[in-house]
């Protein structure tokens, strides 16, 4: 990674994974700066890291930086960037969820390159593999560093796979739902909880294997006519998919009516 100077505009969750990444182990990384929007987290990561210090504003931010990341919640960016000055030899990186590379582009006018990425919580420990488009080799080279980088074809693939991002909550919300019913049959909060995060721990660890498709994986943690094929065939059924599916659809639409 060449970048020398990143600066990021929104220091939330994501914001706070991106440096977080940047200064995994003993990386020192590439000087960041952030901006004073979400202060406190800021602040937090200034103190606890070298070479990163919070910016009085958005527009020393950009001045300062060679790659600037828009890390803003959908229904502040608007208003952050407008009158916002980006020299077109800067690149950019927007990370603002439904908001096109288009419409980013109008608001900063400017010339510069602008790519969008969908890095998650979970770059913050390099374990993340973050969707770009378009390829730009500085925003390939920063995400490479914080756990791969996926660039895709068009915004059609870019919002197909952030809507897969989206159904992370669900899958804690199941858990919880076990969590729940075990607890109404009698078993204490604590010990569920513990058992079930076991269960999915090893899960978890088993998709690391990439030799394994994910068919062969459910195949062989099924036996014919067992206990999982009845509960995967009795509540997670045509109709049951078919919600889903219908769900990600819908999602997917919103996604690419804001990418025009």
């Amino acid at each position: 990674m060449t970048v020398k100077r990143v600066g990021i505009i929104g220091v939330g969750e994501i914001g706070r994974a991106i440096v977080t990444g940047l200064r995994h182990g003993d990386d020192r990384g590439p000087e960041v700066l952030l901006s004073p929007r979400g202060a406190r987290t800021a602040a937090e990561l200034a103190e606890r890291y070298q070479d990163v210090r919070v910016c009085a504003d958005n527009q020393e931010v950009v001045d300062g930086s060679e790659l600037v990341i828009i890390a803003l919640r959908r229904q502040d960016w608007r208003e952050a960037l407008t009158g916002l000055h980006v020299p077109d030899d800067r690149v950019v990186v927007n990370v603002v969820p439904g908001v096109g590379t288009g419409e980013l582009r109008r608001v900063l006018a400017t010339d510069a390159a602008v790519t969008h990425a969908i890095p998650l919580p979970t770059v913050r420990e390099r374990r993340c593999l973050t969707v770009v488009h378009p390829s730009h080799p500085d925003a390939d080279a920063l995400f490479e560093r914080l756990g791969g980088a996926l660039p895709v074809a068009d915004e059609v693939a870019l919002s197909v796979l952030s809507a897969l991002t989206s159904t992370q909550t669900t899958h804690y919300a199941f858990l919880t739902t076990l969590v729940s019913w075990a607890v109404d049959q009698g078993i204490p909060a604590g010990d569920a909880d513990r058992f079930v995060r076991g269960i999915y721990q090893d899960v978890g660890r088993s998709l690391g294997d990439g030799t394994r498709s994910l068919e062969r994986l459910a195949a062989e943690h099924e036996t014919p006519g067992g206990s999982n094929e009845r509960i995967r065939t009795s509540w997670f059924d045509q109709a049951n998919s078919g919600a889903l599916r219908t769900a990600l659809d819908g999602l997917v639409g919103d996604l690419r009516t804001g990418h025009r």
